[in-house]
């Protein structure tokens, strides 16, 4: 990553040495150009209701919450056995190879390879589970937004930029207590702790012991 000398001679991390770094990668292209293709459509479509106002804020509300399941739930899978078929899906082997290496930038972006299916997924739900297709765009406009604001948070939060304000400062101080503290809580990302305040994954930081698993998640070899 470059950096922008100071004063004194010393190294220091912008918010634009940060921004070139990050549209080297796949991952925030492919987001970006599902955006621009989505929000022309929508705008094209028209239709314009009171719902295509609900939908961003709802989906806002919730956004903390499915981050927070993601993480849990499919993130920190651990590997499972049936019969001779082993169970490891993609994102949960990249986010292992995260934990091990919190600091290695092309391991803090959603693998390209999940966006392959995932993009295309989300695109079948704006367009097959929404009562207008007006509505479903708007869904999958939003959620592109959100995708972005995620892959940038989580990025920047694994950088050498220092926070400026405090509500970033949280956001900071909380996922970097996920990997260098304890793995087993703190889960949101791109919130100071909202889900993990309301599903009991945020506890007083000084309570809570220095996890031998942090950077090996499961304990596996």
């Amino acid at each position: 990553m470059t950096t922008t000398s100071t004063r004194t001679g010393r190294k220091r991390f912008t918010l634009i040495d940060a921004g070139r770094e990050f549209w080297r990668h796949p991952s925030p292209w492919m987001i970006a150009a599902t955006l621009v293709v989505a929000s022309g459509a929508r705008i094209a479509y028209g239709d314009w209701q009171i719902t295509d106002a609900l939908v961003p804020a709802i989906m806002l509300a919730a956004f903390p919450f499915f981050e927070w399941l993601v993480h849990v739930c499919i993130l920190h899978w651990r590997p499972r056995k049936i019969g001779v078929l082993r169970i490891d899906p993609l994102l949960a082997r990249k986010h292992r190879e995260h934990h091990v290496e919190p600091r290695e930038i092309a391991l803090i972006f959603i693998p390209w390879q999940a966006l392959l299916w995932v993009l295309p997924v989300a695109l079948g739900i704006a367009l097959l589970a929404f009562p207008r297709t007006a509505l479903g765009l708007t869904f999958l406009t939003f959620l592109t937004v959100l995708g972005l604001c995620y892959e940038w948070c989580h990025y920047l939060v694994h950088t050498d930029y220092k926070p400026k304000t405090a509500a970033y400062r949280a956001v900071w101080r909380n996922h970097r207590q996920h990997h260098f503290k304890n793995e087993h809580y703190w889960f949101t990302v791109t919130s100071a702790g909202t889900a993990d305040r309301v599903l009991g994954t945020y506890p007083d930081p000084a309570t809570v012991p220095t996890s031998p698993t942090a950077k090996n998640l499961h304990g596996q070899a």
